[in-house]
């Protein structure tokens, strides 16, 4: 080849590539116009600014500079997919979690699809969904949950309490889950720590370390061992299940029973994969998510002696009202514990374990004077929102007392911990009702002293690097 037409060559290319880079920076719409923002670099857009870990318990740095240049409404790119973000709790009040299957769809980027399964729970639509999530609703909702779950729930955190009380020390939310996993798991699959489903713990860990990653599928990369891990925990779940579908009678009162039952019927909407998938989720949302959590709760606790005081005080006259001072906590004074689930809730708002609930555009949207293009994804970003002080004074503030006479059955505009809309988490009842029984037992029964540790990081989910190494001792010892 010539050196001109190789030059002509080259130059042709180095335009193309401009071109393209210039498009990706410079998207349009049909319609309208789009936010402001930047799309980062081509492909990898601003996934790397996104994920940068962070200790402030405000707006991450990625939030916080993008809200200040660009206001509550802005455009980016994340893990190869475009995206409007919205920090504005009217936004969401208004059209992406409320119009659900009309210009809306509850969506994640196709990354989660791949760790939490295409047929989970959370990419399900329309009927199919609502009749998936009728089954969790029955075995997991308020009725089983004050008629079967909450004694059981007593009884297991009472004697992790006790176990853990003659140790030198724990690691505070190494010990949640694995507490909160073994008291799911038995509700779920009939969990059984002699059997070979004990590795299925040791495969959430692997999961976790690349939940919050870069999606590159490759060996070696946080991504590729979270897939890995998704793998050989399905692989156990669907071991499991066919065994027990091989011994029909070996029924163990469990969700699997609901399951296999629901299989046998004709004409329904559940299958195999369905199924699996929703195991899949079930487990790690439970575990992992109520496990932070009340890390986090007891953290801000150690750190606020006044609010400890109030919470324990609470707690105690619980227990000083019996006739029977031994009984065990009962569903009624578990309703009865205001000022606990005020604290709760605060932890929860402070916590923000989760960046932000997801939507995609089906159609051209107009928002707050822009347009959302139609197949562009939509976060709903829950820290800016919690963290309003518009809505919430002295948003950084540990205060409990902020929730007095407010009731929460779901979610507000204002107040997103367990999503929104028609998504809103079919858990949160259930992890409600274990962390507000940790917290009865563990302040009327047993004091605890911090040995190392307590440092919180976002990337952006909320971890503890070093974890909370604490000693708990009973208090009449």
């Amino acid at each position: 080849m010539s050196v001109p037409a190789s030059l002509c060559i080259g130059t042709l290319i180095i335009i193309c590539i401009t071109h393209w880079v210039y498009r990706w920076r410079n998207p349009k719409c049909s319609t309208g116009k789009l936010p402001p923002g930047s799309m980062g670099f081509p492909l990898y857009g601003e996934t790397h600014q996104f994920f940068a870990p962070t200790t402030t318990s405000g707006l991450s740095p990625f939030m916080k500079e993008r809200t200040e240049r660009y206001g509550p409404v802005f455009k980016t790119s994340l893990v190869g997919q475009s995206f409007i973000v919205s920090t504005d709790p009217e936004v969401k009040n208004a059209t992406p979690t409320q119009q659900e299957g009309q210009a809306f769809e509850f969506w994640y980027p196709e990354s989660c699809h791949k760790i939490f399964g295409v047929q989970s729970l959370l990419v399900l639509h329309g009927a199919v969904h609502k009749y998936v999530r009728s089954m969790v609703v029955h075995h997991f909702g308020p009725n089983s949950l004050k008629q079967e779950l909450f004694p059981y729930i007593v009884e297991g955190v009472q004697r992790n309490l006790s176990s853990w009380s003659s140790q030198d020390s724990i690691e505070l939310n190494e010990a949640l889950k694995n507490m909160i996993f073994t008291l799911t798991a038995k509700k779920l699959i009939g969990y059984n720590q002699t059997k070979p489903t004990e590795k299925l713990r040791e495969c959430f860990d692997a999961f976790m370390e690349g939940l919050i990653s870069f999606p590159l599928d490759i060996p070696g990369t946080a991504y590729h061992r979270c897939l890995q891990g998704r793998k050989q925990a399905m692989k156990i779940l669907k071991d499991m299940l066919q065994e027990r579908q091989k011994t029909p009678k070996s029924r163990q009162d469990d969700f699997f029973d609901c399951v296999l039952d629901e299989l046998k019927t004709e004409g329904t909407a559940l299958t195999e994969g369905i199924a699996l998938d929703l195991m899949f989720l079930l487990l790690f949302a439970s575990f992992e998510t109520t496990s932070i959590e009340t890390t986090f709760a007891i953290k801000l606790l150690t750190d606020n002696p006044a609010v400890l005081k109030e919470l324990t005080e609470e707690n105690e006259a619980i227990i000083h009202s019996r006739t029977n001072v031994d009984a065990q906590l009962t569903w009624k004074e578990y309703k009865s514990m205001k000022f606990t689930i005020q604290v709760i809730n605060e932890s929860l708002r402070l916590g923000n374990l989760v960046p932000g609930v997801f939507r995609k555009a089906l159609k051209n949207v107009q928002i707050k004077g822009y347009t959302i293009p139609a197949g562009w994804g939509v976060m709903i970003a829950i820290p800016p929102v919690h963290t309003n002080p518009a809505k919430y004074k002295d948003p950084l503030e540990f205060n409990p007392h902020r929730w007095d006479g407010v009731e929460l059955n779901g979610g507000t505009k204002d107040f997103m911990a367990f999503g929104a809309g028609q998504r809103f988490c079919v858990g949160s009842d259930f992890a409600r009702v274990q962390m507000a029984v940790f917290l009865h037992h563990l302040v009327t029964k047993y004091r605890w002293k911090v040995i190392k540790g307590g440092d919180i990081a976002r990337t952006p989910g909320l971890t503890f690097p070093n974890g909370i190494h604490i000693k708990i001792s009973e208090k009449n010892t």
